[in-house]
């Protein structure tokens, strides 16, 4: 998959550099050829001597090394490669890559480089979250690099949340997919994911268990084969992935705003639990408890958004394909809304408490299309996304 490969894998100084052991395991195991680099801080938790002896190859660690320079100068390592990786990234690197700054070998090799540079980040979920790191990240992606993760997860320092290095696996994932086919490049998919919260009030609203987590997958899939995608999320649970066009969104009509203005698209995928119902005349104050008891709401029927896009006369995307959540009668149900909303595809699944899927990391699906229905073994919902994104890719790339 990646036989003769040349990646520069830059390592520094972060709790997560541990994990580029097991990385550059596996990217050799694919047949990629490894040169490492190695800041000073990153020699804190890994050494030279197992890095080098992973790779097979010499680290590299000092911009001023007279021996290195003879052999290949910095600025012939940083053009060498195929592709330039960084992982860990921490935030110091990605403010030093966003400024253009040059004071030691990693950064050097950076800025001097024309090939594609890739970063895992990694670092305590508050500098991820800080203002500057995400201005850093957004500039960098401005400047074409391309970003894994990070995850949520517990950290080395006690806290939880996103800043969690990428797992080997999903990195070396992302690496095969920048240099795999990707048919679909030049295409324009939309992907909707998460809830939608309705208001109530100003501090309550009505929503679902969906954590977003499928079309969160699914949009990282469709990108990595190379689609330009519009990710329209209500508030889930997970954090959007890098690499496509996110627009955040609340309620079920704010969303359908979003994907009619997303329009024209070659696919659209429907993957979002949109609240069927709304409280009609939604309050600006917090409601009380009061003596006259529990108060009365009058609903309203919120925007189908599937159907409104799956029945346009013009301007119709080529393939349509929505999800169906059942907990019961599954493939009943799933096929019946499919021709009444008027898709190509419906993506059924069974919610039911005891299946652990609403929220959880795997899925157990029926891809119903006028072929029939074609039930899925249950696994992760990342490879579901990936057999689902390579079937929109036989279909419209």
């Amino acid at each position: 998959m990646l036989t003769d490969k040349r990646i520069l894998l830059i390592l520094t100084g972060g709790i997560a550099a541990y994990k580029g052991l097991d990385l550059i395991r596996r990217l050799r195991a694919l047949g990629a050829q490894v040169t490492p680099v190695l800041t000073r801080a990153a020699e804190q938790f890994v050494t030279p001597l197992a890095v080098s002896a992973l790779a097979g190859q010499k680290v590299y660690r000092d911009l001023f090394d007279l021996t290195d320079e003879a052999e290949m100068g910095h600025i012939q390592l940083s053009r060498s490669a195929d592709l330039i990786l960084v992982a860990p990234a921490t935030a110091d690197i990605m403010a030093k890559m966003a400024q253009g700054r040059a004071d030691d070998l990693a950064s050097t090799l950076l800025l001097a480089t024309d090939t594609p540079v890739m970063i895992a980040p990694a670092m305590n979920v508050r500098m991820w979250e800080h203002a500057a790191t995400q201005r850093n990240l957004t500039q960098l992606r401005h400047d074409g690099v391309a970003v894994i993760g990070p995850n949520d997860g517990d950290m080395a320092c006690g806290e939880f949340g996103p800043g969690r290095m990428s797992e080997p696996l999903e990195i070396v994932d992302a690496v095969a997919g920048h240099f795999g086919p990707r048919p679909l490049t030049g295409r324009r998919v939309l992907v909707t994911s998460g809830p939608t919260h309705e208001p109530i009030d100003p501090v309550r609203y009505i929503a679902n268990r969906s954590s977003g987590a499928q079309g969160t997958e699914l949009a990282r899939a469709l990108a990595d084969l190379g689609a330009e995608v519009i990710f329209v999320t209500g508030p889930a649970d997970v954090p959007p992935p890098s690499g496509v066009q996110v627009v955040p969104v609340q309620t079920a009509r704010e969303m359908r705003d979003a994907v009619l203005s997303a329009l024209p698209v070659d696919a659209a995928v429907f993957a979002a639990a949109v609240a069927d119902w709304r409280v009609a005349s939604a309050s600006d104050r917090k409601l009380k408890k009061s003596k006259d008891g529990v108060p009365m709401f009058e609903f309203a029927e919120n925007p189908d958004i599937l159907a409104g896009v799956a029945q346009m006369v013009e301007g119709r995307p080529d393939l349509v394909v929505g999800f169906a959540a059942e907990t019961d009668d599954v493939i009943t149900h799933a096929t019946a809304k499919r021709i009444r909303k008027g898709c190509d595809w419906i993506v059924a699944n069974d919610v039911s408490p005891g299946t652990g899927i609403m929220g959880g990391s795997e899925n157990a699906v029926t891809l119903i299309s006028d072929a029939g229905a074609e039930t899925w073994p249950r696994m992760s919902k990342r490879d579901v996304a990936r057999q689902l994104a390579e079937r929109v890719a036989a279909a419209v790339g």
